[in-house]
C-alpha cells in the first residue's frame, strides 16, 4: 500500500483520435500534478486517410513520437523530481483500432517498403471501409452451429478487429503475405514500453478481445480455425498466431524497457499495465458505479455500465457492443453501447458553415493577419454562440427533425452504412435551428441507447457524463437531460481517460490492490448535475417519436 512518508506518483496516457494526452497523478489522492497533449502529425494533416471512403488510417510513428513527447511534457510540468517516485503507467487507445505486425510484433508499416501503405498502419476505430466484410461475419455466425456473437449483441460491426482484418488482407496481398499477426492499439502500446520482441510474448487486452474480437472462455478463445476458414481461405491459420488468454487492466504487462525508460526520463522499474480502451478505462475514472450508464462523450460516445455478476447471471444483451466480464472492473460485468458519432456531428456542422470562409474569406483582399485573427475568433466562438441561439429558440411544430447517423450507427444494432438525415427544413431555418436540430438527436440517439438497455432487462439507476463535450457544453447536457428525462451528472476531472488509466497503473504496480480502492482514493468526484425540466422534456418526447419514425423510413429505404 501507499507509504505515507513519501509521495508516489502514476502515469495515465491516453490515446485519443486527434492526439495522445500523458498525466502525471499522485497515487494517494489523485491531484493530477503534470499533464501534457501532443497532436498526431501525420493525421493532423489527414495523411493516409480517405474520408468519402470512410478510411482512417493513423501511423504507428504518429504514436510514437507522441507518446515520448507527452510523457516529457507532463513530467517537465509535474517536476523532473516527480520522475524517480512514478510507480506505474498504463494506457488507454480508441478501438477497434488493429494493424498488422511481423512475428517480432513490429507493425508492418515500420519496416522499409510499407512505411506510405495505409493497409500496413493502424485501421482507426471509425475505419468504416469493411462494412461488406461484417455482414459476411454476421451471415456465416448465422447459420453456424456456435453462436459467436451471442456475447457481442448479436451484431458484428465494421468498426472491429475480424472485419478489418479480413478486408485489409483482401485488397492488400503483400500485407497478407507479411502480416504474421494482428495486434490492438491498446496491446501494442505496452508492448512496445515492455520491450517486446516476440508477439507470443504479448498480453492481450480483455476488454479489446471480448468487444470487438468474439473472444470468450465458453469458446475456448477465439472462434476456431474452421469457422475462419469457411468465412475465407485467407484467415487459415491465423488464430494460432494470435492468442488465447486475455487479461484484465491491473494485470502487469511487464516493466519499461531500458530504451524506453531513456526515452522517457523514468526508471527500469517501473510497472506498465496491460492496455484496454479509452472509454473503459475513462468509466474508471468517472467513478462509474452499478447500473450507472457512463458516457464517455467525444468525437464519438461509448456507454459502458458495470453489473455484478450475481446480478447479471445468464443475461444476453441484444444489439450492444458486448458483454464482457472484467472489461471495465475486473470481477463485474462490463456492458458497452455507444454513438459512432457525437462530437463529429457538430465538427460536420461547424465545418459546413466555416467553407465560405476557407473558400472566399481567405481569398479576398483582407490583410493576412486580420484573416488569421478572424479564423481564430470564428473557430473559437462558432459552436458556443450556435449553443446560446439555439437555446433561446422557442419551440415550434415546424421544427427540422435531424437523424445523428452521420458516421452509421454503433448502438442499438450496428449498422455502419446507414446515413445522417436532416428533414422538416423551411425558408424560415436558419443555422441555429439545423444545429438545435443535430444536438437533439444525438440526444435522442442516447435515448435510443437507454431504452434498449431497459427493454432488455438491464436496469439503468443513473448517468455519468464524462469527456469534453460533457465538460464543455452546458447546452447540450441540459438537452441531453431533458431527452432522457433523467438527471445527469458531470465527472469533475477533465481528463477521466487519463485518470482512470493512472488508477489502473496504481493497482498493477501494487499500491492498491483492487481497482475500486484505487477509484475511491484518486476519483475527483462531481461538479455538476443537469435535472430534466417539465416543458422541455414534453416536447422533446414528442420530437423523439418523430425521430424514430424517421430513422425507420431511413434504415428501410436507404
Amino acid at each position: 500500500m501507499l507509504t505515507k512518508n513519501r509521495d508516489e506518483f502514476v502515469l495515465g496516457i491516453d490515446f485519443g483520435t486527434d492526439s495522445v494526452r500523458a498525466a502525471v497523478v499522485n497515487a494517494a489522492t489523485g491531484a493530477m500534478v503534470g499533464s501534457h497533449v501532443a497532436h498526431y502529425p501525420r493525421w493532423r494533416d489527414l495523411l493516409f486517410c480517405d474520408p468519402s471512403q470512410n478510411q482512417f488510417r493513423q501511423h504507428p510513428l504518429d504514436y510514437v513520437e507522441s507518446l515520448e513527447k507527452a510523457t516529457r511534457g507532463a513530467l517537465q510540468e509535474a517536476g523532473m523530481t516527480a520522475a524517480g517516485l512514478v510507480r506505474g503507467v498504463a494506457v488507454d487507445t480508441t478501438g477497434s483500432t488493429p494493424a498488422a505486425v511481423d512475428a517480432a510484433g513490429t507493425p508492418l508499416a515500420l519496416h522499409e517498403g510499407f512505411a506510405e501503405n495505409p493497409n500496413a498502419m493502424f485501421i482507426l476505430w471509425k475505419d468504416h471501409t469493411a462494412i461488406k466484410e461484417a455482414q459476411e461475419i454476421n451471415e456465416l455466425c448465422g447459420r453456424w452451429s456456435e453462436n459467436y456473437l451471442k456475447y457481442e449483441g448479436g451484431i458484428y460491426s465494421s468498426e472491429w478487429f475480424w472485419a478489418k482484418i479480413l478486408r485489409t488482407i483482401r485488397v492488400d496481398k503483400k500485407v497478407e503475405h507479411s502480416a504474421y499477426s494482428w495486434v490492438e492499439h491498446c496491446d501494442w502500446i505496452p508492448y512496445l514500453l515492455c520491450g517486446g520482441s516476440d508477439i507470443k510474448t504479448l498480453k492481450r487486452s480483455r476488454c479489446a478481445a471480448g468487444h470487438k474480437a468474439m473472444w470468450h472462455e465458453e469458446f475456448g478463445g477465439l472462434p476456431p480455425d474452421d469457422f475462419l476458414e469457411t468465412l475465407d481461405p485467407k484467415l487459415k491459420g491465423l488464430r494460432d498466431r494470435l492468442f488465447t488468454e486475455t487479461y484484465t487492466a491491473d494485470h502487469a504487462a511487464g516493466t519499461l524497457s531500458a530504451e524506453w525508460a531513456s526515452r522517457l526520463g523514468l526508471s527500469t522499474e517501473v510497472t506498465v499495465a496491460v492496455g484496454a480502451f479509452d472509454a473503459h478505462m475513462g468509466a474508471v475514472g468517472g467513478q462509474i458505479e452499478p447500473y450507472h450508464l457512463s458516457k464517455v462523450m467525444g468525437t464519438s460516445t461509448c456507454d459502458m455500465l458495470v453489473a455484478p455478476l450475481e446480478d447479471f447471471g445468464s443475461k444476453l444483451i441484444k444489439g450492444i457492443c458486448g458483454q464482457v466480464e472484467g472489461s471495465v472492473i475486473p470481477g463485474m460485468m462490463g456492458l458497452e453501447a455507444g454513438q459512432s458519432a457525437f462530437g463529429d456531428v457538430y465538427a460536420w456542422f461547424g465545418n459546413v458553415l466555416k467553407w465560405p470562409f476557407e473558400h472566399v474569406v481567405q481569398k479576398s483582399t483582407l490583410p493576412e493577419h486580420l484573416k488569421e485573427v478572424l479564423k481564430q475568433d470564428l473557430s473559437d466562438r462558432l459552436i458556443d454562440e450556435l449553443s446560446h441561439h439555439a437555446a433561446t429558440l422557442p419551440p415550434s411544430k415546424s421544427d427540422p427533425i435531424a437523424i445523428d447517423w452521420l458516421n452509421g450507427r454503433r448502438t442499438p444494432d450496428a449498422n455502419q452504412s446507414l446515413q445522417g438525415a436532416i428533414t422538416g427544413l423551411n425558408l424560415g431555418s436558419q443555422a441555429p435551428h439545423i444545429f438545435r436540430a443535430l444536438v437533439e438527436s444525438t440526444c435522442f440517439g442516447a435515448r435510443a441507447i437507454v431504452d434498449r438497455f431497459q427493454e432488455e432487462g438491464v436496469k439503468i439507476e443513473g448517468i455519468i457524463g464524462l469527456g469534453g463535450v460533457a465538460k464543455k457544453s452546458p447546452y447540450i447536457m441540459q438537452t441531453m437531460a431533458n431527452a432522457l428525462n433523467r438527471p445527469l451528472k458531470i465527472a469533475r476531472s477533465e481528463q477521466t481517460c487519463a485518470l482512470g488509466a493512472a488508477m489502473f497503473a496504481a493497482t498493477a504496480a501494487g499500491i492498491y490492490p483492487r481497482v475500486e480502492e484505487a477509484m475511491h482514493a484518486m476519483g475527483a468526484g462531481f461538479d455538476a448535475e443537469y435535472h430534466p425540466l417539465e416543458p422541455d422534456v414534453n416536447d422533446l418526447a414528442a420530437k423523439y417519436r418523430a425521430y424514430q419514425t424517421t430513422g425507420h423510413f431511413l434504415e428501410g429505404t436507404t
